[in-house]
């Protein structure tokens, strides 16, 4: 329960970088309970920190997203289409940076139903992967897929 709140945490406060919590879910609770509790953090967070964009908007959003980042993925807000496809890719894969996309995508007409969906279906994936690749790097990842 205290893991799993600090990865709440972590997701609306990042004050450990989400890497670090990841790989320490699972090298604490073993590959299935560590997947298992950072996915609810996680997820529990994102839908908090998307919540709150709501709440406050743009500027909370300013606050809390550096502004390179958030210049860089503004455009994706021009047309909400185009955005929820980006965004579900985006949470889909390891790479992008997801809790400043919950914010953006709190400032879209995208309903809580729908983004909830998407970070339901999506984050398992990137969560899975980025664990993976902290924990085993990337040639062990190139041979558990081969």
């Amino acid at each position: 329960m205290i893991f799993v709140l600090i990865q709440i945490l972590q997701v609306v406060i990042p004050i450990i970088p989400g890497g670090i919590s990841l790989a320490a879910g699972v090298l604490l609770f073993g590959p299935l309970e560590g997947f298992l509790y950072n996915y609810i953090g996680i997820c529990i967070g994102s839908l908090i920190l998307f919540w709150l964009g709501r709440q406050y908007g743009r500027p909370l959003v300013l606050r809390l997203v550096n502004e390179k980042t958030y210049y860089k993925y503004i455009h994706w807000l021009d047309n909400q289409k185009r955005f929820d496809r980006l965004f579900t890719l985006a949470i889909f894969f390891p790479i992008a940076p997801d809790d400043a996309l919950c914010l953006m995508a709190s400032l879209t007409k995208i309903s809580f139903k729908k983004f909830t969906w998407i970070i339901l279906l999506a984050k398992p994936a990137s969560v899975f992967a980025y664990s993976l690749v902290l924990l085993y790097g990337s040639e062990h990842i190139i041979q558990f897929l081969l």
